[in-house]
């Protein structure tokens, strides 16, 4: 039964660093960028829910959804402000802002709502499944679910959809898709409202599982969601689902065994010796330089 629990427990947290992984991905494959701010905009959507259930008492549905919109909302905006006057400057630029964007909204959210931690009220008020003689958490199985949809869905929408061949043309070659007729710029953002949306999705999931939203929980969330990407292979949507539960269940079992003060080493640990055996992550292919 505990195993069973555990196993649970690393499939709910690797979900969630799986989500969040995905959108790093998807705008590290189309621009080469690391947005560093991606873990500040999950942040953003926890905020969102807290205000519109505990302030203004409205519906959770109406939260999620809002949620949601709101972090896409918040993407393409840092796309048009930050990221997209610097198009062509030297990537080194693009990082630098891609930080200042970052403690911007950090610190933000602590002028406007106070460093303490701000508890995000329930979604639902079913909380566990009983099936048998085994108590399953009603979160934990919602956040697998809706993982495996949302990492199918952006699976046909890049491999079927006629957005998707342009992201994947812009990621190919930038240039020649401006040549071929390609809104670059339209392309873009259209990324970063997917990758934005999703986080907002692991926001409302992070909410359920944690209920807490305070401005820096987006700090160490995006850095093992990164480190989960780079493990799976940076720029693959398989290899930040596999790289997400492979740190979720990195950090539940070195709990379980009663080291929970190592699991984020552990984490770190685990990305090293990946790196060391396969540089490009589980699944990343080599990158070859265009002369």
């Amino acid at each position: 039964m505990t195993f069973i629990t555990q196993v649970l427990n690393g499939l709910q947290l690797g979900s969630i660093y799986a989500l969040v992984a995905l959108g790093y991905t998807m705008v590290y494959g189309i621009i080469l960028l690391l947005n560093f701010a991606h873990g500040d905009i999950i942040m953003v959507g926890a905020y969102i829910s807290w205000l519109v259930m505990s302030k203004l008492g409205l519906n959770p549905a109406i939260a999620v959804v809002l949620s949601i919109a709101g972090c896409m909302l918040l993407g393409v905006l840092i796309d048009k402000v930050a990221y997209a006057p610097l198009r062509d400057a030297p990537r080194l630029s693009i990082l630098i802002t891609a930080i200042g964007v970052s403690y911007f909204l950090e610190n933000g959210s602590q002028l406007l709502f106070g460093a303490d931690a701000k508890v995000v009220p329930a979604y639902t008020s079913v909380s566990n499944i009983q099936v048998g003689d085994l108590t399953l958490s009603f979160s934990a199985i919602v956040t697998v679910v809706v993982t495996a949809v949302a990492t199918v869905v952006l699976t046909f929408l890049v491999q079927k959809t006629k957005l998707g061949k342009a992201m994947r043309a812009v990621s190919e070659d930038m240039g020649a898709a401006r040549l071929m007729g390609i809104n670059v710029n339209t392309t873009i953002s259209f990324t970063f409202a997917v990758g934005s949306a999703l986080a907002g999705i692991g926001a409302v999931l992070h909410c359920m599982a944690y209920t807490q939203a305070s401005p820096t929980m987006g700090i160490m969330l995006g850095t093992k969601a990164f480190v989960a990407a780079v493990l799976g292979g940076i720029g693959s949507i398989p290899g930040a689902v596999i790289g997400g539960l492979l740190v979720g269940f990195a950090e539940v079992f070195v709990s379980a065994i009663g080291l929970s003060v190592w699991q984020d080493a552990v984490v770190f640990l685990l990305l090293i010796v990946v790196l060391i055996v396969k540089p490009t992550g589980l699944l990343g292919r080599p990158m070859t330089e265009k002369v």
